[in-house]
């Protein structure tokens, strides 16, 4: 998988993050994990890994992924969480996925057959299922899990959707541009695993409301 980089947010995740390097460290990829340039205790836990270190210069979960994908240069590229949630044995089908069916996204999906998550809950759950259901009557998404940013893609493909949103309204941003640019939009089974270590990043309330304001204003306002 030479032809492919891992880009891992990983703000505030020094438990973590080595797990995850340890996880990966056979796989025959690039790694770039993206953070804070203050955040030294999570970039010391790197030490001795083969990895890139890349300072996002605003802050943000959606600016750190559009920072490190905009860094890649190999075809494809894969959001890779740094909380150990995510499979890599997962990123091997993905990739198979899309290229078989020439694709541009491929999407891992914790609610379809034989697929789950231990790091759910009711709230985050149903609110997922909201969004996702919007996405489909609004937009015509094809994705079963709107909001679970495990996603594999052809690099070209991500730049040239110039996203731009800083926060989690990153998670519809991505895939609302892609199905308006006519892009082919794959799904794939996942299990999120429970997180190794560091707290969730997301609130639920907050950052719901947020990105389905979004997704009002991509509907009305800017079509």
């Amino acid at each position: 998988m030479k032809n492919l980089s891992l880009v891992i947010p990983a703000k505030y995740e020094k438990e973590s993050l080595p797990f995850v390097l340890n996880e990966i460290k056979n796989l025959d990829c690039l790694v770039k994990i993206v953070l804070q340039s203050n955040d030294t205790d999570t970039i010391q836990s790197t030490v001795g890994y083969n990895c890139e270190i890349i300072h996002q210069k605003n802050l943000g979960y959606g600016d750190a992924l559009i920072t490190g994908i905009n860094s890649v240069d190999t075809e494809y590229f894969c959001i890779f969480n740094a909380d150990g949630s995510f499979d890599p044995n997962e990123i091997v089908v993905m990739l198979n996925i899309l290229t078989t069916h020439q694709g541009d996204f491929v999407f891992g999906s914790r609610y379809q057959k034989n697929c789950g998550s231990d790091d759910d809950t009711f709230v985050t759950s149903f609110g997922n299922f909201l969004f996702t259901k919007i996405g489909k009557i609004l937009f015509n998404l094809p994705l079963t899990d709107i909001l679970y940013t495990f996603v594999l893609g052809r690099t070209k493909s991500f730049k040239s959707l110039n996203c731009n949103q800083k926060d989690f309204r990153f998670c519809v941003e991505l895939p609302i541009l892609a199905n308006r640019s006519k892009m082919k939009i794959l799904n794939s089974n996942s299990f999120e695993r429970s997180r190794f270590g560091g707290k969730k990043k997301v609130n639920a309330f907050k950052d719901g409301f947020l990105i389905l304001k979004y997704m009002l204003y991509l509907y009305f306002i800017k079509k």
